[in-house]
């Protein structure tokens, strides 16, 4: 009966593992790695729905500047930033 009990609950911690853990670091590791590649000009969308586009990245504050409508500027910090919706081209210099 032991043996049994321990591989079943072996059995669900590997079930839990591979369909919740697994998949939200993957989820995590893809959101640090889009908001590594925020650059000015890309338009995004915060958890709060706001949707605008970059005007200034601070990289040392891990925030940036969001221009929401015409002359309306807002800081974000880089963490609140849900989506990318239009990404823009790197400048060719």
């Amino acid at each position: 009966m032991r043996a049994a009990d321990l591989v079943m609950l072996l059995l669900i911690f590997g079930i839990m593992y591979f369909l919740l853990i697994r998949p939200q670091q993957k989820r995590v590791k893809e959101h640090a790695a889009m908001l590594a590649a925020l650059r000015r000009g890309d338009q995004v969308v915060t958890q709060g729905g706001v949707v605008g586009k970059i005007v200034k990245v601070k990289d040392e504050v891990s925030e940036v500047e969001v221009e929401i409508a015409s002359g309306v500027i807002v800081r974000v910090m880089k963490p609140t930033i849900v989506s990318v919706l239009n990404k823009t081209e790197p400048t060719k210099t």
